[in-house]
């Protein structure tokens, strides 16, 4: 039996690795095979209180944090010249009831447990042609700006604290459009002197109603990253999809954006800044990417962040903002957010969380004032999250 670190096996724990220093995960070998087992789970006390037009409110919950609990199994071999890959991934959650649309409704209060598959892939490639990837797994647009969202250990914001989902946003929405976990055929250059691009193929969100479409939709990114004294990474990325379901007399369009994001670190210092535009992506105020069809909606988006380590603590703050216009909105919609956070190592496996976030929605049609008014809400949030 041998070790495996936690940034190799799992893409939960591959994000927050640095963080929470050398934390492991169990490993069984057998022959040419092993077979890694990790996973996180976290916890959060949460208080959001909200004022729009109808006046104010105050409530609390219980609840996971942007990320859920997670159970990751990776089998992983070397045959004949090629690393091969496999990852299934379970992600279930602690929240007990909600009403809110697509998800379980617990009768009577009764709890329940909801799991969400969101790695079911294998891969296989080696260190001279590269890695092709076929199953399901976190989407390319968007990708690593969530991964260097510092929210990502604890809440952020969008708490909706009286009925909980089974995650928070964090700063979805607030910056960013979420990427989430989509099926897709994908292949990865091999590492080239800091460079390295990925390209596939994604099942194509519907849009019309139709249930289909004649193309999949298409995801790609290029990351040049580099180490030394001022470590950092800039990339760039793109999606398209055409909306062309093959019916008559339906109107189509090409959704498509483009991402650019920079991280640079300066001793205990790390700065972060990205930017964003689409046309017809859905409502980028709620991270929709694709989930609302609601015409060539124009979005666009910034994030800024910077954090610094005193020892095992660090603390962070961060800015984001997106705005929507056009396709069926009749006003422009503006998500605006701010969050302060502590991020304490408690232990290699361990981190304490407290965060303090603000959030203003504008616009008639912004998606959380319900139609009545701006939205101002502020969430505080106390917890810890473990790897392992």
């Amino acid at each position: 039996m041998h070790k495996v670190s936690l940034k190799r096996t799992a893409i939960a724990a591959a994000l927050c690795a640095s963080t929470v220093g050398s934390a492991q995960a169990v490993s069984f070998t057998h022959g040419d095979a092993t077979l890694d087992i990790n996973g996180t789970i976290n916890g959060f006390y949460v208080n959001r209180h909200a004022k729009d037009d109808r006046g104010s409110t105050t409530n609390s919950a219980l609840a996971n944090g942007l990320l859920p609990g997670w159970i990751n199994f990776v089998f992983t071999t070397k045959v004949e010249g090629l690393d091969i890959k496999a990852h299934v991934g379970f992600a279930p959650g602690i929240n007990n009831d909600s009403s809110v649309v697509g998800l379980p409704i617990g009768g009577g209060g009764e709890p329940y447990s909801q799991i969400d598959t969101r790695n079911l892939y294998f891969q296989f490639g080696n260190a001279d042609w590269g890695t092709l990837k076929f199953g399901r797994d976190i989407g390319l647009f968007g990708q690593k700006i969530i991964l260097s969202d510092m929210t990502l250990l604890g809440v952020g914001g969008n708490s909706y604290a009286a009925t909980p989902f089974n995650t928070t946003f964090g700063m979805i929405g607030h910056g960013y459009m979420y990427t989430g976990f989509q099926p897709q055929i994908t292949y990865t250059t091999a590492p080239m002197d800091g460079f390295s691009a990925s390209v596939g193929i994604f099942q194509p969100s519907d849009f019309i109603g139709s249930g289909e479409t004649k193309t999949p939709g298409l995801q790609a990114i290029g990351s040049y990253d580099w180490e030394g004294d001022m470590p950092g990474s800039v990339w760039g990325g793109l999606i398209h999809q055409r909306t062309d379901s093959g019916l008559n007399n339906v109107r189509t369009f090409s959704a498509r954006g483009l991402e650019l994001g920079a991280k640079l670190g300066i001793g205990n210092f790390e700065a972060v800044a990205y930017a964003f535009k689409g046309k017809g992506l859905g409502l980028s105020t709620v991270g929709a990417l694709f989930h609302s069809p609601n015409g060539e909606t124009d979005s666009r988006g910034h994030f800024l962040q910077g954090t610094y380590k005193f020892g095992k603590t660090k603390v962070g703050l961060n800015y984001g903002e997106n705005r929507d216009k056009g396709g069926t909105l009749t006003d422009t919609n503006k998500f605006k957010s701010v969050t302060f956070g502590v991020y304490h190592t408690l232990n290699k496996y361990v981190t304490l969380v407290g965060e303090f976030n603000t959030e203003r929605a504008t616009g008639a049609d912004a998606i959380n004032s319900g139609g009545n008014g701006d939205l101002k809400t502020r969430t505080v949030s106390l917890g810890g999250i473990i790897f392992f």
